[in-house]
């Protein structure tokens, strides 16, 4: 059963031209792909069977704190963990991904100056399976250098995009400083320093980044509008997509005035937004939006509301009421699978809200 939306891609991992080709598509028709922080294979397939439920492609992203927790936390090398887990996740979704019938993006989450040990090893894998004529582990891989000077953040941008664009794959890349934390990148957000320009990325900064990488390789930006990691009361987080619409005209003026689009943007820190405010930013150019807080909630809700359901089932192995065993209540899978549901019924929401319900690109149904 072919595609409908006028692209046809094989369904499973996609890297290179197929990466490329679907996030162009994205921005073409509107739509933006959630991008879903996993945390071993119980999420992966959860978000999956979410994406394939609603017929759409999806990006998994995998984040330092969630790679080391795949690894096991009773493992002394942190850095090596990192590195193991993202690894482990990278085969498992692999292994699993075609099945789906749908496309996934594979990206690594956040990585500031300390973290780059992590996204190099993992390049140098990556290298490795390009020499035995394999695909890459990841689609992409994300730098947050956001703090850091501008032209210092740019230089190893394109030190880094440099190695990625051989093994076909992208680089995303930070821009002005997205508030809050996500795993131990970032800081604790100020919810009375919302104004702060630090939250605004400049359009002249994402001028700069266009000119010095895009001879290079394949790169998205996250430009920052004022969005937050987490979830916050409404009126403290003050978006202003009005920014990537005046860097994408900035940009094509000066770069590119047969395309007024040619920016790839990412919606970081999008749990919680505004509806409208997402289909502001979609409208400008945004093909993925992050979303982490929201499914880490809709998993721990469903898991408390089946723990509170058979409260007896965690405190007895044996019903002190009935006499019966209760192991088929607290076996593991029966929890992890009301998390697994939440998450899915999540996902269903996000994929109507950024639109791609129905719209994926894969050539093979599920």
């Amino acid at each position: 059963m072919p595609s409908t939306t006028g692209l046809s891609l094989k369904p499973g991992i996609v890297y290179g031209d197929a990466y490329a080709e679907l996030v162009d598509h994205c921005k073409r028709h509107k739509f933006a792909l959630p991008a879903v922080n996993v945390i071993g294979t119980h999420s992966i397939n959860a978000v999956l069977e979410a994406a394939a439920k609603n017929g759409s492609d999806v990006i998994l992203q995998v984040s330092n704190g969630g790679a080391a927790f795949v690894a096991g936390q009773g493992l002394a090398d942190k850095q090596r963990a990192m590195v193991l887990g993202a690894v482990s996740m990278a085969r498992h979704a692999a292994l699993v991904a075609e099945q789906y019938g749908i496309c996934i993006v594979l990206n690594t989450d956040h990585a500031n100056r300390s973290l780059l040990g992590w996204v190099e090893g993992l390049i140098d894998l990556s290298e490795q399976e390009r020499g035995r004529g394999r695909a890459p582990l990841f689609s992409s891989h994300m730098l947050d250098l956001s703090e850091e000077p501008l032209d210092d953040n740019l230089a190893e941008c394109e030190r880094v995009l440099a190695r990625l664009t051989p093994l076909e794959m992208s680089l995303e890349i930070e821009l002005g400083i997205t508030g809050g934390e996500e795993d131990g990148i970032g800081s604790a957000f100020d919810e009375d320093a919302a104004e702060n320009d630090r939250l605004y990325t400049q359009p002249e900064d994402v001028l700069q980044a266009y000119e010095r990488l895009s001879p290079i390789g394949h790169f998205s930006v996250a430009a920052s509008f004022g969005n937050v990691h987490g979830v916050y009361k409404p009126g403290n987080v003050r978006l202003r997509p009005e920014i990537l619409k005046q860097s994408q005209a900035l940009v094509s003026a000066r770069c590119t005035p047969e395309d007024e689009a040619p920016l790839n943007l990412v919606f970081h820190g999008g749990s919680g937004s505004e509806p409208d405010k997402i289909a502001e930013a979609i409208g400008y150019g945004v093909f993925k939006m992050n979303i982490d807080t929201d499914t880490q909630f809709a998993f721990a809700r469903a898991v408390g509301a089946y723990v509170r359901e058979h409260q007896e089932a965690f405190e007895h192995q044996i019903s002190p009421t009935s006499g019966h065993p209760l192991k088929k209540l607290y076996d593991p899978r029966k929890f992890i699978r009301a998390g697994e549901l939440g998450m899915v019924e999540r996902l269903s929401q996000a994929f109507e809200e950024l639109g791609s319900k129905g719209k994926s690109v894969s050539s093979a149904p599920p």
